[in-house]
């Protein structure tokens, strides 16, 4: 699963409705670059086992700032976060 996380890390991206979605889901207003900088801390303070991936999605909990990501497995593209 570690594969799975440096893949996720290097090659993350984002489509413009994606940063309105994460402020609206988390209760923020941070600028894009914010965003990506939160996202990119998520994943690499997540623990590999934490990457799941049911059907064409990953799902990265990350307890400790109980947020939920939620990325396509073939395009490594955010789709949402969640609050745990």
């Amino acid at each position: 699963m570690s594969k799975i996380k440096t893949e996720i890390q290097a090659n993350i991206c984002y489509t413009p409705l994606v940063y309105s979605r994460v402020n609206k889901k988390l209760g923020t207003s941070m600028s894009n670059s914010e965003i990506e900088i939160l996202i990119a801390d998520l994943l690499s303070e997540t623990a590999p086992v934490d990457f799941v991936k049911r059907g064409k999605n990953f799902y990265i909990s990350n307890s400790q700032r109980g947020i939920r990501l939620t990325v396509n497995s073939y395009t490594n593209r955010l789709i949402t976060v969640d609050k745990l």
